[in-house]
Protein backbone atom coordinates (compact mmCIF):
# COMPACT_ATOMS: atom_id res chain seq x y z
CA UNK A 1 0.00 0.00 0.00
CA UNK A 2 1.31 3.47 -0.91
CA UNK A 3 0.81 6.44 1.46
CA UNK A 4 -0.60 9.81 0.74
CA UNK A 5 3.13 11.34 1.17
CA UNK A 6 4.75 8.71 -1.15
CA UNK A 7 2.62 9.53 -3.62
CA UNK A 8 2.58 13.58 -3.44
CA UNK A 9 6.47 13.50 -3.71
CA UNK A 10 5.97 11.18 -6.79
CA UNK A 11 3.48 14.26 -7.74
CA UNK A 12 5.67 16.82 -6.93
CA UNK A 13 8.82 14.97 -8.80
CA UNK A 14 6.48 14.44 -12.15
CA UNK A 15 7.43 10.72 -12.13
CA UNK A 16 3.39 10.23 -12.10
CA UNK A 17 -0.16 12.30 -12.84
CA UNK A 18 -3.20 12.64 -10.89
CA UNK A 19 -4.79 10.95 -14.29
CA UNK A 20 -2.11 8.20 -14.10
CA UNK A 21 -2.79 7.56 -10.14
CA UNK A 22 -6.83 7.82 -10.61
CA UNK A 23 -6.75 5.63 -13.51
CA UNK A 24 -4.48 2.89 -11.74
CA UNK A 25 -6.81 3.30 -8.98
CA UNK A 26 -9.37 2.41 -11.18
CA UNK A 27 -7.91 -0.27 -12.65
CA UNK A 28 -7.34 -2.10 -9.32
CA UNK A 29 -10.50 -1.20 -8.16
CA UNK A 30 -11.61 -3.79 -11.36
CA UNK A 31 -9.50 -6.16 -10.62
CA UNK A 32 -10.25 -6.70 -7.29
CA UNK A 33 -13.92 -6.83 -7.94
CA UNK A 34 -13.71 -10.05 -6.30
CA UNK A 35 -13.72 -8.64 -2.84
CA UNK A 36 -16.76 -6.60 -3.36
CA UNK A 37 -15.58 -3.70 -1.41
CA UNK A 38 -17.17 -1.16 -3.83
CA UNK A 39 -21.04 -0.65 -4.66
CA UNK A 40 -20.60 2.32 -7.28
CA UNK A 41 -17.42 3.28 -9.05
CA UNK A 42 -17.15 7.07 -10.67
CA UNK A 43 -15.03 6.18 -13.31
CA UNK A 44 -15.76 9.70 -15.82
CA UNK A 45 -16.05 11.78 -12.76
CA UNK A 46 -12.74 10.86 -10.89
CA UNK A 47 -10.92 10.97 -14.06
CA UNK A 48 -12.44 14.56 -14.59
CA UNK A 49 -11.22 15.51 -11.37
CA UNK A 50 -8.00 14.36 -11.81
CA UNK A 51 -7.12 16.41 -15.03
CA UNK A 52 -8.71 19.32 -13.30
CA UNK A 53 -5.93 18.59 -10.27
CA UNK A 54 -3.07 17.99 -12.97
CA UNK A 55 -4.32 21.23 -14.56
CA UNK A 56 -3.47 23.11 -11.03
CA UNK A 57 -0.42 21.40 -10.28
CA UNK A 58 1.12 23.02 -13.90
CA UNK A 59 -0.58 26.32 -13.15
CA UNK A 60 1.68 26.17 -9.03
CA UNK A 61 -2.36 26.04 -7.45
CA UNK A 62 -2.15 22.82 -5.60
CA UNK A 63 -4.04 22.63 -2.60
CA UNK A 64 -1.90 20.47 -0.47
CA UNK A 65 -1.50 17.43 0.79
CA UNK A 66 -4.40 15.58 -1.01
CA UNK A 67 -4.80 17.14 -4.23
CA UNK A 68 -4.91 14.52 -6.82
CA UNK A 69 -5.29 11.68 -3.89
CA UNK A 70 -7.46 8.91 -5.35
CA UNK A 71 -10.02 8.62 -2.04
CA UNK A 72 -12.90 6.05 -1.54
CA UNK A 73 -15.96 7.06 0.43
CA UNK A 74 -18.53 4.77 2.29
CA UNK A 75 -22.39 4.42 0.26
CA UNK A 76 -24.03 6.77 3.68
CA UNK A 77 -22.61 9.57 2.97
CA UNK A 78 -24.31 12.05 0.16
CA UNK A 79 -22.37 12.75 -2.64
CA UNK A 80 -24.21 15.38 -5.51
CA UNK A 81 -25.34 13.37 -8.34
CA UNK A 82 -24.01 9.99 -7.83
CA UNK A 83 -26.47 7.32 -6.26
CA UNK A 84 -26.05 6.61 -2.40
CA UNK A 85 -27.73 3.57 -1.58
CA UNK A 86 -27.00 2.80 2.41
CA UNK A 87 -26.50 -0.81 0.68
CA UNK A 88 -29.88 -1.12 1.01
CA UNK A 89 -32.68 -2.17 -1.58
CA UNK A 90 -35.09 0.71 -0.37
CA UNK A 91 -32.31 3.26 -1.66
CA UNK A 92 -31.03 1.32 -4.64
CA UNK A 93 -31.79 3.92 -7.08
CA UNK A 94 -31.75 6.75 -4.91
CA UNK A 95 -29.15 9.41 -6.72
CA UNK A 96 -27.96 12.22 -3.85
CA UNK A 97 -29.58 15.84 -4.79
CA UNK A 98 -26.59 17.26 -2.45
CA UNK A 99 -22.81 16.38 -1.08
CA UNK A 100 -22.48 15.70 2.26
CA UNK A 101 -20.11 18.27 4.39
CA UNK A 102 -17.42 16.08 5.27
CA UNK A 103 -17.31 15.03 1.27
CA UNK A 104 -17.05 18.77 -0.01
CA UNK A 105 -14.02 19.54 2.28
CA UNK A 106 -12.19 16.58 1.22
CA UNK A 107 -13.16 17.47 -2.81
CA UNK A 108 -12.19 21.21 -1.74
CA UNK A 109 -8.53 20.06 -1.01
CA UNK A 110 -8.65 18.25 -4.10
CA UNK A 111 -9.13 14.53 -3.19
CA UNK A 112 -9.99 12.37 -6.18
CA UNK A 113 -13.07 10.29 -4.97
CA UNK A 114 -13.22 7.16 -7.01
CA UNK A 115 -16.13 5.54 -5.42
CA UNK A 116 -18.32 4.38 -2.73
CA UNK A 117 -17.60 2.06 -0.91
CA UNK A 118 -20.03 -1.62 0.19
CA UNK A 119 -21.59 -1.69 3.88
CA UNK A 120 -23.43 -3.48 5.97
CA UNK A 121 -26.75 -2.06 5.62
CA UNK A 122 -27.49 1.59 6.98
CA UNK A 123 -24.27 0.80 8.96
CA UNK A 124 -26.03 -1.99 11.17
CA UNK A 125 -23.85 -4.59 11.47
CA UNK A 126 -20.11 -6.13 12.56
CA UNK A 127 -19.42 -8.29 9.37
CA UNK A 128 -20.66 -6.27 6.23
CA UNK A 129 -22.82 -9.34 5.33
CA UNK A 130 -26.30 -7.36 5.45
CA UNK A 131 -25.54 -5.52 2.50
CA UNK A 132 -28.10 -5.86 0.05
CA UNK A 133 -25.33 -6.29 -2.65
CA UNK A 134 -23.57 -9.07 -0.83
CA UNK A 135 -20.70 -9.31 1.71
CA UNK A 136 -17.24 -7.70 1.42
CA UNK A 137 -14.56 -10.00 1.62
CA UNK A 138 -11.54 -9.98 3.73
CA UNK A 139 -8.56 -9.39 1.33
CA UNK A 140 -6.17 -11.44 4.12
CA UNK A 141 -8.35 -14.48 4.76
CA UNK A 142 -11.90 -14.56 2.35
CA UNK A 143 -13.56 -17.40 4.84
CA UNK A 144 -13.53 -14.52 7.50
CA UNK A 145 -15.53 -10.97 7.30
CA UNK A 146 -13.73 -7.28 6.95
CA UNK A 147 -15.88 -6.22 10.23
CA UNK A 148 -18.17 -3.72 9.69
CA UNK A 149 -20.19 -1.82 9.25
CA UNK A 150 -17.52 0.03 7.28
CA UNK A 151 -16.08 -3.12 6.13
CA UNK A 152 -16.09 -2.00 2.00
CA UNK A 153 -13.72 1.13 3.42
CA UNK A 154 -11.40 -0.76 5.01
CA UNK A 155 -11.19 -3.25 2.40
CA UNK A 156 -10.46 -0.35 -0.33
CA UNK A 157 -7.52 0.72 1.77
CA UNK A 158 -6.46 -3.00 2.28
CA UNK A 159 -6.40 -4.13 -1.02
CA UNK A 160 -4.60 -1.22 -2.26
CA UNK A 161 -7.20 0.59 -4.44
CA UNK A 162 -6.27 3.37 -2.62
CA UNK A 163 -4.37 5.32 -0.17
CA UNK A 164 -7.14 6.20 2.49
CA UNK A 165 -10.88 6.22 2.42
CA UNK A 166 -13.87 7.76 4.64
CA UNK A 167 -16.20 5.63 6.99
CA UNK A 168 -18.73 6.45 9.61
CA UNK A 169 -18.46 4.87 13.21
CA UNK A 170 -21.62 4.43 15.54
CA UNK A 171 -20.45 1.27 17.83
CA UNK A 172 -16.82 0.43 16.49
CA UNK A 173 -17.58 0.68 12.41
CA UNK A 174 -14.47 2.00 11.33
CA UNK A 175 -12.31 0.67 14.34
CA UNK A 176 -13.69 -2.94 14.05
CA UNK A 177 -12.84 -3.33 10.06
CA UNK A 178 -9.43 -1.75 10.73
CA UNK A 179 -8.69 -3.98 13.12
CA UNK A 180 -9.52 -7.17 10.77
CA UNK A 181 -7.79 -5.79 7.95
CA UNK A 182 -4.51 -4.72 9.17
CA UNK A 183 -4.96 -0.85 8.40
CA UNK A 184 -5.38 2.06 10.73
CA UNK A 185 -8.94 3.36 11.59
CA UNK A 186 -9.71 6.70 13.40
CA UNK A 187 -13.08 7.49 14.90
CA UNK A 188 -12.86 11.33 16.14
CA UNK A 189 -14.37 12.82 18.95
CA UNK A 190 -18.52 13.45 18.75
CA UNK A 191 -18.97 16.93 17.18
CA UNK A 192 -15.28 16.84 15.31
CA UNK A 193 -16.49 16.19 11.89
CA UNK A 194 -19.98 17.16 10.52
CA UNK A 195 -22.92 14.60 10.20
CA UNK A 196 -24.44 16.35 7.48
CA UNK A 197 -25.08 14.26 4.57
CA UNK A 198 -24.77 11.58 6.63
CA UNK A 199 -27.67 9.16 6.48
CA UNK A 200 -28.58 8.79 9.43
CA UNK A 201 -28.22 5.42 12.04
CA UNK A 202 -28.21 7.09 15.53
CA UNK A 203 -27.47 10.48 15.38
CA UNK A 204 -26.38 10.85 19.05
CA UNK A 205 -23.72 8.00 17.70
CA UNK A 206 -22.28 8.60 14.21
CA UNK A 207 -18.96 9.96 13.40
CA UNK A 208 -17.62 10.29 10.19
CA UNK A 209 -13.79 9.46 10.37
CA UNK A 210 -10.86 8.32 8.11
CA UNK A 211 -9.16 5.14 7.31
CA UNK A 212 -5.30 4.76 6.17
CA UNK A 213 -2.58 2.43 5.37
CA UNK A 214 -0.63 4.31 8.24
CA UNK A 215 -1.76 6.57 11.25
CA UNK A 216 -0.42 9.79 9.56
CA UNK A 217 -2.65 9.26 6.33
CA UNK A 218 -5.59 9.39 8.80
CA UNK A 219 -4.47 12.33 10.49
CA UNK A 220 -4.06 14.29 7.25
CA UNK A 221 -7.49 12.91 6.34
CA UNK A 222 -9.02 14.13 9.77
CA UNK A 223 -7.21 17.73 9.48
CA UNK A 224 -9.15 18.05 5.81
CA UNK A 225 -12.51 17.02 6.82
CA UNK A 226 -13.34 18.63 10.53
CA UNK A 227 -14.20 21.71 11.46
CA UNK A 228 -17.95 23.43 12.43
CA UNK A 229 -21.00 23.48 9.96
CA UNK A 230 -23.44 25.48 10.31
CA UNK A 231 -25.39 22.42 8.80
CA UNK A 232 -24.86 20.71 11.86
CA UNK A 233 -25.25 21.89 15.18
CA UNK A 234 -23.31 19.42 16.82
CA UNK A 235 -20.30 20.03 15.01
CA UNK A 236 -17.73 21.61 17.65
CA UNK A 237 -16.40 25.24 17.67
CA UNK A 238 -13.01 24.34 17.71
CA UNK A 239 -10.85 25.39 15.26
CA UNK A 240 -9.22 23.19 12.60
CA UNK A 241 -5.46 21.59 13.67
CA UNK A 242 -2.58 19.58 12.16
CA UNK A 243 -3.10 16.32 13.15
CA UNK A 244 0.10 15.72 12.29
CA UNK A 245 1.63 18.45 14.51
CA UNK A 246 2.68 15.58 17.00
CA UNK A 247 4.01 12.26 15.03
CA UNK A 248 6.84 11.40 15.99
CA UNK A 249 7.38 12.90 19.48
CA UNK A 250 6.82 9.05 20.98
CA UNK A 251 5.62 8.59 24.28
CA UNK A 252 8.27 9.02 26.89
CA UNK A 253 6.43 10.64 29.72
CA UNK A 254 3.28 9.37 28.81
CA UNK A 255 0.91 7.54 31.36
CA UNK A 256 -1.56 4.91 29.31
CA UNK A 257 -4.16 3.35 31.37
CA UNK A 258 -4.86 -0.26 31.20
CA UNK A 259 -8.51 -0.78 32.68
CA UNK A 260 -8.50 -4.38 34.15
CA UNK A 261 -11.99 -4.89 32.99
CA UNK A 262 -10.65 -5.34 29.31
CA UNK A 263 -8.12 -7.89 29.83
CA UNK A 264 -10.18 -10.73 31.42
CA UNK A 265 -12.33 -12.90 30.57
CA UNK A 266 -13.89 -13.03 26.64
CA UNK A 267 -10.31 -11.79 25.48
CA UNK A 268 -8.69 -14.46 23.26
CA UNK A 269 -5.38 -15.41 24.68
CA UNK A 270 -2.80 -14.73 21.44
CA UNK A 271 -4.28 -11.30 21.12
CA UNK A 272 -4.29 -10.18 24.96
CA UNK A 273 -0.22 -11.61 24.05
CA UNK A 274 -0.13 -9.36 20.97
CA UNK A 275 -1.22 -6.03 22.99
CA UNK A 276 0.81 -7.24 26.15
CA UNK A 277 3.42 -7.17 24.30
CA UNK A 278 3.39 -3.51 22.29
CA UNK A 279 2.53 -2.23 25.87
CA UNK A 280 6.11 -3.87 27.57
CA UNK A 281 7.68 -2.31 24.23
CA UNK A 282 5.97 1.08 24.85
CA UNK A 283 7.22 0.75 28.52
CA UNK A 284 10.69 0.47 27.12
CA UNK A 285 9.48 3.36 25.14
CA UNK A 286 9.17 5.56 28.57
CA UNK A 287 6.02 5.57 28.75
CA UNK A 288 4.11 4.79 32.36
CA UNK A 289 1.56 1.64 32.44
CA UNK A 290 -0.77 2.05 35.12
CA UNK A 291 -4.55 0.04 36.07
CA UNK A 292 -7.55 2.12 35.84
CA UNK A 293 -11.10 1.07 36.42
CA UNK A 294 -14.05 1.57 34.15
CA UNK A 295 -17.00 -0.31 36.57
CA UNK A 296 -19.61 0.07 34.68
CA UNK A 297 -18.26 -1.01 31.48
CA UNK A 298 -20.07 -3.90 31.75
CA UNK A 299 -23.54 -2.54 30.90
CA UNK A 300 -21.98 -0.52 27.47
CA UNK A 301 -22.88 -3.06 24.52
CA UNK A 302 -26.43 -3.42 26.67
CA UNK A 303 -27.00 0.55 26.92
CA UNK A 304 -25.14 0.93 23.69
CA UNK A 305 -27.86 -1.64 21.25
CA UNK A 306 -30.96 0.27 23.66
CA UNK A 307 -29.77 3.74 22.42
CA UNK A 308 -28.91 3.35 18.68
CA UNK A 309 -31.70 0.64 17.84
CA UNK A 310 -34.30 3.38 19.30
CA UNK A 311 -32.64 6.33 17.80
CA UNK A 312 -32.63 4.20 14.26
CA UNK A 313 -36.42 3.30 14.54
CA UNK A 314 -36.96 7.15 14.64
CA UNK A 315 -34.20 7.76 12.14
CA UNK A 316 -35.35 4.96 9.75
CA UNK A 317 -39.11 6.25 9.62
CA UNK A 318 -38.60 8.80 6.69
CA UNK A 319 -38.25 5.92 4.43
CA UNK A 320 -41.36 5.16 4.00
CA UNK A 321 -42.08 4.78 -0.26
CA UNK A 322 -43.98 8.01 -0.31
CA UNK A 323 -41.34 10.53 -1.01
CA UNK A 324 -38.38 8.41 -2.48
CA UNK A 325 -36.52 5.36 -2.32
CA UNK A 326 -38.44 2.01 -2.89
CA UNK A 327 -42.13 1.76 -3.91
CA UNK A 328 -43.71 -1.39 -3.00
CA UNK A 329 -45.22 -2.19 -6.62
CA UNK A 330 -48.17 -4.60 -4.86
CA UNK A 331 -49.43 -1.77 -2.42
CA UNK A 332 -53.25 -0.59 -2.88
CA UNK A 333 -54.04 1.28 0.22
CA UNK A 334 -51.80 3.86 2.18
CA UNK A 335 -51.32 0.82 5.09
CA UNK A 336 -50.05 -1.35 2.74
CA UNK A 337 -47.98 1.48 1.58
CA UNK A 338 -46.07 1.65 4.16
CA UNK A 339 -46.19 -1.46 5.42
CA UNK A 340 -45.15 -3.72 2.53
CA UNK A 341 -42.26 -0.95 1.27
CA UNK A 342 -40.29 -1.17 4.32
CA UNK A 343 -41.01 -4.90 5.06
CA UNK A 344 -39.67 -5.39 1.16
CA UNK A 345 -37.13 -2.45 0.99
CA UNK A 346 -35.49 -3.16 4.65
CA UNK A 347 -33.30 -6.45 5.32
CA UNK A 348 -33.79 -8.81 8.14
CA UNK A 349 -31.16 -6.90 10.29
CA UNK A 350 -32.58 -3.45 9.45
CA UNK A 351 -36.11 -4.88 10.21
CA UNK A 352 -35.03 -6.94 13.55
CA UNK A 353 -33.14 -3.35 15.13
CA UNK A 354 -35.95 -1.14 13.80
CA UNK A 355 -38.68 -3.71 16.22
CA UNK A 356 -36.48 -3.42 18.88
CA UNK A 357 -36.03 0.30 18.79
CA UNK A 358 -39.57 0.75 18.49
CA UNK A 359 -40.08 -1.60 21.28
CA UNK A 360 -38.11 0.27 23.71
CA UNK A 361 -39.20 3.75 23.24
CA UNK A 362 -42.84 2.50 23.22
CA UNK A 363 -45.10 3.71 26.31
CA UNK A 364 -44.86 0.60 28.74
CA UNK A 365 -41.16 0.21 28.18
CA UNK A 366 -39.79 3.76 27.45
CA UNK A 367 -38.56 4.33 31.13
CA UNK A 368 -37.40 0.89 31.67
CA UNK A 369 -35.06 0.34 28.99
CA UNK A 370 -34.37 3.53 27.16
CA UNK A 371 -34.29 6.06 30.51
CA UNK A 372 -32.11 3.74 31.92
CA UNK A 373 -29.92 3.15 29.16
CA UNK A 374 -29.25 7.13 29.19
CA UNK A 375 -28.60 6.55 32.45
CA UNK A 376 -25.52 3.94 32.18
CA UNK A 377 -24.37 5.94 29.49
CA UNK A 378 -23.52 8.78 31.76
CA UNK A 379 -22.06 6.59 34.45
CA UNK A 380 -19.52 4.98 31.46
CA UNK A 381 -19.16 8.41 30.34
CA UNK A 382 -17.83 9.67 34.19
CA UNK A 383 -15.93 6.63 34.55
CA UNK A 384 -13.56 7.52 31.24
CA UNK A 385 -13.53 10.92 33.01
CA UNK A 386 -12.33 9.69 36.46
CA UNK A 387 -9.67 7.26 34.82
CA UNK A 388 -8.16 10.25 32.78
CA UNK A 389 -7.45 12.01 35.87
CA UNK A 390 -4.56 9.64 36.33
CA UNK A 391 -3.60 9.00 32.87
CA UNK A 392 -2.66 10.21 29.01
CA UNK A 393 -3.95 7.78 26.71
CA UNK A 394 -5.88 4.19 27.47
CA UNK A 395 -5.15 1.23 25.89
CA UNK A 396 -7.67 -1.38 25.16
CA UNK A 397 -8.05 -4.69 22.67
CA UNK A 398 -10.49 -3.07 19.49
CA UNK A 399 -11.92 -6.75 18.95
CA UNK A 400 -11.90 -9.42 21.68
CA UNK A 401 -10.31 -11.92 18.88
CA UNK A 402 -10.12 -12.51 15.28
CA UNK A 403 -12.02 -11.55 12.56
CA UNK A 404 -15.55 -14.03 13.03
CA UNK A 405 -15.97 -16.88 10.43
CA UNK A 406 -18.53 -15.90 7.36
CA UNK A 407 -21.94 -16.58 7.70
CA UNK A 408 -22.29 -16.15 12.04
CA UNK A 409 -24.34 -13.50 11.33
CA UNK A 410 -27.20 -15.98 10.30
CA UNK A 411 -26.18 -18.73 12.96
CA UNK A 412 -24.91 -16.38 15.99
CA UNK A 413 -26.31 -12.86 15.84
CA UNK A 414 -25.46 -12.59 19.40
CA UNK A 415 -21.88 -13.00 18.87
CA UNK A 416 -21.34 -10.80 16.18
CA UNK A 417 -23.14 -7.89 18.50
CA UNK A 418 -20.44 -8.95 21.24
CA UNK A 419 -17.72 -8.31 18.98
CA UNK A 420 -17.96 -4.68 19.55
CA UNK A 421 -17.58 -5.25 23.43
CA UNK A 422 -14.60 -3.14 23.39
CA UNK A 423 -15.46 0.28 21.12
CA UNK A 424 -19.33 0.81 22.01
CA UNK A 425 -18.00 2.62 25.11
CA UNK A 426 -16.05 5.33 23.28
CA UNK A 427 -19.46 6.25 20.83
CA UNK A 428 -21.25 6.31 23.86
CA UNK A 429 -18.92 8.90 25.77
CA UNK A 430 -18.01 10.38 22.46
CA UNK A 431 -14.45 9.79 22.91
CA UNK A 432 -11.62 9.54 20.00
CA UNK A 433 -10.15 6.25 19.48
CA UNK A 434 -7.74 5.03 17.29
CA UNK A 435 -7.01 1.45 16.20
CA UNK A 436 -3.68 0.31 14.96
CA UNK A 437 -1.76 -2.83 14.39
CA UNK A 438 0.04 -4.38 17.27
CA UNK A 439 1.26 -8.10 16.18
CA UNK A 440 -0.33 -11.05 14.45
CA UNK A 441 -2.24 -13.88 15.96
CA UNK A 442 -3.22 -17.01 13.57
CA UNK A 443 -1.92 -15.58 10.96
CA UNK A 444 -4.13 -12.07 10.93
CA UNK A 445 -3.31 -8.70 12.24
CA UNK A 446 -3.95 -7.99 16.00
CA UNK A 447 -5.96 -4.25 16.41
CA UNK A 448 -4.88 -2.30 19.72
CA UNK A 449 -7.26 0.40 20.30
CA UNK A 450 -6.33 3.66 21.95
CA UNK A 451 -8.88 6.00 23.92
CA UNK A 452 -8.03 9.90 23.92
CA UNK A 453 -9.41 12.77 26.26
CA UNK A 454 -12.20 14.77 24.11
CA UNK A 455 -10.42 16.11 20.85
CA UNK A 456 -7.53 15.33 22.14
CA UNK A 457 -6.94 13.59 19.05
CA UNK A 458 -3.34 14.95 17.69
CA UNK A 459 -2.16 13.41 21.30
CA UNK A 460 -3.57 10.10 20.37
CA UNK A 461 -2.34 10.14 16.86
CA UNK A 462 1.47 10.51 18.51
CA UNK A 463 0.68 7.34 20.55
CA UNK A 464 -0.86 5.71 17.72
CA UNK A 465 2.46 6.31 15.39
CA UNK A 466 4.49 5.18 17.93
CA UNK A 467 2.71 1.81 18.42
CA UNK A 468 2.71 1.24 14.17
CA UNK A 469 6.97 2.11 14.71
CA UNK A 470 7.27 -0.54 17.19
CA UNK A 471 5.05 -3.17 15.36
CA UNK A 472 7.31 -3.14 12.17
Amino acid sequence: MQTIQELQAQLANGSTTAEKLAQASLEKIESTKNLNAYISVLNDRALERAKESDKRRAEGKSLGALDGIPVAVKDNMCLNGTRTTAASKILDNFVAPYTATALEKLEAAGAIIVGKTNMDEFAMGSSNETSYYGPVKNPLDESRVPGGSSGGSAVAVASGTVPCALGSDTGGSIRQPAACTGVVGLKPTYGRVSRYGLLAYASSLDQIGPFGATVRDCATLLGAICGIDPHDNTTSTRPTEDFTAKLGTGVKGKVIGVPKEYFGEGLDAECKAAIENMLKKMEAEGATIKEVSLPHISYAVSSYYIIATAEASSNLSRYDGVRYGYRSPEARKLFDLYAKSRSEGFGKEVQRRILLGSYVLSAGFYDAYYVQAQKVRRLITDDFTEAFKTCDVIASPTMPGLPLKCGMNESDPMAVYLSDIYTVSLNLAGLPGVSVPCGMAGGLPVGLQWIGKPFQEADLLAVAEATERLNK
